[in-house]
């Protein structure tokens, strides 16, 4: 199979179902805001010593391509059975994984500033994109673009998610997490 098609050379590509949009189409940014943050997600997986956590990780990986496949798809568009919209549920599976996490951590008395380990710096990071790709989703949705109600919510809980995963990562590791310093 050929990675390139030629067929994006002039500026447009295929949303999934057919219709060709401009590459900087709402939809588009959307997704490929998904697909950065899949690969911040990654790169974060790489440096994770804790393998429940990074299990996790790899675990909303695999759902974040399931994300960008249905940002990707309109809704009338036709889709085989390898199309997985983002049920609410996966949103109620975020909050239980977080209220786990935060359960072992101490109470935040300060601000958090991202770093303490590579790991932690690196789901900072993953936050932080997550957090654009909520943001580009919701303008696309301004827009106009059709998207399913679960994926901004599903987006938004991984934020938070990821806050709290970088604080653990931190706590697995024994290292504090970095505080906004007060004079």
């Amino acid at each position: 199979m050929k990675i390139y098609t030629r067929t994006g050379d002039e500026g447009t590509t295929g949303l999934f179902g057919g219709r060709r949009v401009r590459k900087t189409n709402p939809r588009v940014e959307a997704y490929g805001a998904v697909d950065e943050l899949n690969a911040v997600l990654g790169l974060a997986a790489s440096v994770l010593d804790d393998e429940a956590l990074r299990d996790q990780l790899l675990a909303i990986q695999n759902r974040l391509f399931d994300v960008g496949a249905d940002i990707a798809t309109p809704p009338d568009a036709k889709a085989g059975d390898w199309l997985h919209r983002v049920p609410s549920a996966w949103v109620s599976e975020l909050e239980a994984d977080i209220d786990t996490l935060q359960s072992g951590l101490p109470a935040l008395a300060a601000f958090i500033l991202p770093g303490g380990t590579s790991a932690a710096a690196a789901l900072h990071m993953a936050r932080t994109a997550c957090r654009r790709a909520e943001r580009r989703l919701l303008a696309a949705t301004e827009s106009g673009e059709p998207i399913g109600e679960p994926v901004p919510r599903y987006l938004n809980r991984l934020s938070d998610y990821l806050f709290v995963a970088a604080r653990a990562a931190n706590a697995s590791a024994g290292v504090d997490d970095v505080t906004v310093a007060r004079d």
